[in-house]
């Protein structure tokens, strides 16, 4: 995919509208079409990177604080309960469109906003080989 084929880069280019909700000079958050929950919003870096292996530090550190900041307005003004922030780097981790975005989604304890639930069901995993891979995967 080229970033001239690249839908998010069409909405921050605004070839493509959007409901913009932020914007400064390394990143564009807009409200996303297919939402979880009251509030889902995106935040995505103005320059074209595909996934959070390819994003530049720097604009990933913007990403995320534009993320954060989102996240406690929808807490203020939606009276979210609280917030997930989620990023999926690659197909098989759900990524669709390849473009690094951020979704800032609100959750509330009332269902009737809210029936997004956990993908997996947490359960204690083997302590030993937890240590192996944590050994094979620790920095130096």
């Amino acid at each position: 995919m080229t970033e001239s084929d690249c839908i998010f880069c069409g909405i921050v280019a605004g070839r493509i509208p959007s409901t913009k909700i932020y914007e400064d000079a390394r990143t564009y958050a807009f409200m996303d079409i297919s939402p979880a929950t009251e509030g889902h919003l995106l935040v995505v870096p103005k320059a074209h990177a595909k996934n959070l292996l390819e994003i530049p530090p720097d604009d990933l550190a913007a990403v995320v604080q534009t993320g954060q900041k989102l996240a406690k307005r929808v807490v203020e003004v939606l009276g979210a309960d609280g917030v997930n922030l989620i990023n999926s780097c690659g197909e098989r981790a759900w990524q669709t469109v390849f473009h690094f975005h951020l979704h800032v989604i609100p959750r509330y304890a009332d269902t009737a906003k809210d029936q997004m639930t956990l993908p997996w069901v947490p359960t204690p995993g083997d302590l030993d080989a937890i240590r192996v891979t944590g050994d094979r995967l620790a920095l130096s």
